[in-house]
């Protein structure tokens, strides 16, 4: 599974990271999390607000951050 976090480094960005990480240990699953910061990747993915969540090439959120347990059901 392959997670990516999309956004410019904010703190909303940083928490969105923060929660995917948690929400992945938790689960005890494999997930390769990578952050992607730059903004023609970002568009590409359709998206306009950041932060985002995208999984397996599946933007799952953007606009805000989820907690951990939400993160969960895309995962």
């Amino acid at each position: 599974m392959i997670i990516k976090v999309l956004g410019s480094g904010c703190s909303s960005c940083k928490k969105l990271e923060e929660n995917t990480r948690k929400a992945v240990e938790e689960l005890g699953i494999e997930a390769t999390i990578e952050k992607v910061e730059d903004f023609k990747k970002i568009m590409a993915y359709g998206v306009m607000k950041t932060p985002a969540l995208v999984v397996d090439e599946k933007v799952k959120i953007m606009g805000r951050v989820p907690s951990a347990e939400e993160i969960k059901k895309y995962l």
